[in-house]
């Protein structure tokens, strides 16, 4: 018998069990389920760490549990939903069952749905959700080609590209941040915090985190965090990755987006690694034109639904 029931919190045999749930799903699909904000309260389920605003759906069949949701709901405006079900349990119920019980959650849930699998626009569509957003994931190399020779980095007259230096730096890149994607619904409110989360990251070398200074004035005008993902069951070898890049927009026809970009690339290729993602909201014409110009193309599509 199929049952399901919403916790704050697991005891350490139910996060176990969770995150085996989530590595079956990652191995079947080729790509994980959860963002990685969500994969960071994964990691912290049964040791009572973790955003106070998460919620974890547990559904069971009998000892054995079959489908998962996470709920954050610390955006009350704005509450996002991500789910997994075992692979072998497809297309038994389980997937309705968890989108019910979110929906009866919170009403207003808006779901991801990472590597846009078939069977989540048959389920988004069950309870009235549309499709809403697109977020792109593009690959350097395009898939089955070379990845063409990097443009040389010129950096813009007036401005110089350093390291970040941490425990001095990370007020000024918040400020950058929070101007550059006022917009966005997600990198829009960053705190110190959340800096200094990123920096406690296993990933996170400050020598990859390049930031754009105003010689003049010594003003912050833009950031590039790069990131190595370590081998994983989704990940067959080393890659890099254009984690953000953030311009002021006080900065903007200066040329910084594009040498910020260029000096993580070349950064990244100085480790040795052969291939470099990035994600970009499939509406940004101008980025994505950018990246193209740079080599990368679309290799996977995330999708966004809500009612």
């Amino acid at each position: 018998m199929v049952t399901s029931r919403w916790v704050s919190t697991t005891t350490p045999q139910e996060a176990e069990q969770v995150r085996a749930l989530v590595g079956a799903v990652a191995a079947a699909d080729g790509v994980d389920a959860f963002a990685e904000p969500a994969r960071r309260d994964i990691a912290a389920l049964g040791t009572g760490a973790g955003r106070a605003g998460s919620r974890h759906l547990l559904v069971q069949d009998g000892a054995d549990l079959v489908g998962y949701a996470l709920l954050d709901l610390e955006n009350a405006d704005d509450p996002v939903a991500e789910l997994a079900v075992l692979p072998e349990r497809r297309r038994q119920g389980v997937g309705a069952a968890v989108v019910d019980a979110v929906v009866a959650e919170s009403p207003a849930a808006r779901f991801w749905a990472h590597g846009d699998h078939p069977g989540a626009g048959h389920l988004a569509t069950r309870v009235g959700r549309r499709r809403a957003r697109e977020l792109w994931r593009m690959r350097r190399p395009a898939p089955g080609h070379e990845a063409p020779p990097l443009p040389e980095l010129v950096v813009p007259d007036g401005i110089a590209i350093a390291p970040l230096r941490v425990g001095h730096d990370e007020d000024a890149v918040v400020a950058v941040n929070n101007r550059a994607f006022s917009w966005h619904p997600e990198q829009s409110s960053w705190t110190r915090a959340d800096v200094e989360e990123i920096e406690a990251e296993p990933w996170f070398d400050a020598a990859g985190v390049l930031l754009g200074w105003d010689t003049v004035t010594g003003d912050l005008l833009g950031f590039h965090f790069t990131k190595v993902h370590a081998v994983s069951p989704t990940v067959p070898e080393p890659l890099g990755e254009v984690y953000v890049v953030g311009v002021d927009p006080a900065a903007q026809g200066r040329g910084l987006g594009r040498a910020l970009t260029l000096a993580g690339l070349h950064h990244l290729a100085g480790r040795g690694l052969r291939t470099t993602l990035l994600y970009v909201e499939g509406d940004n014409a101008p980025a994505i034109a950018t990246y193209r110009r740079l080599g990368f193309e679309r290799d996977a599509v995330d999708v966004s639904y809500q009612r």
